[in-house]
């Protein structure tokens, strides 16, 4: 299934009551969750190797979406917020635009911390509550796992 199909299944679900979507076949499996404002897209294909000359598309900005973060407790000085999916971390909405977020800063509820993006579907997250930044635990442009912790935070 290419991005285009996937960004259809995933228009025709959100326009729906639906809040679980599983499709299985031989050559990859897709399963979509959505809840109040969470959608998160895990897709799994076996390893193809694509032509150097199969052109990139570039995402789009219609085509971002919120995801809420996994927040959890450290043992060191805060909670930790943790990536809702599997994708890229990136620091700022842009390579040449200043980051989100830096170290020591106090951040609102609902202020976009950074972006995951996954299958070229740009996910912001969002604080889920006032605190300030203790940590950065990835690096900009940095593969990243469903709950690898992203910042360590002291709420507020």
């Amino acid at each position: 299934m290419d991005v285009k199909d996937l960004k259809v299944l995933i228009k025709m679900i959100t326009e729906t009551d639906i809040t679980e979507f599983e499709m299985d076949n031989s050559e990859e499996k897709i399963i979509i969750k959505r809840g109040q404002k969470t959608e998160y897209v895990a897709v799994a294909t076996p390893n193809v190797a694509y032509a150097a000359s199969q052109p990139m598309a570039a995402p789009a900005a219609s085509t971002q979406s919120t995801a809420t973060a996994v927040v959890a407790v450290t043992e060191e000085t805060g909670e930790t917020i943790n990536s809702p999916i599997v994708g890229t971390f990136y620091r700022s909405p842009a390579p040449d635009a200043a980051p989100y977020v830096e170290v020591g800063q106090v951040v609102e509820k609902g202020q976009v911390l950074c972006i995951v993006e996954a299958m070229k579907l740009m996910n912001e997250i969002e604080a889920e509550f006032r605190c300030k930044i203790v940590k950065i635990c990835k690096e900009n442009a940095q593969a990243t796992e469903f709950g690898d912790p992203l910042f360590v935070v002291e709420k507020l």
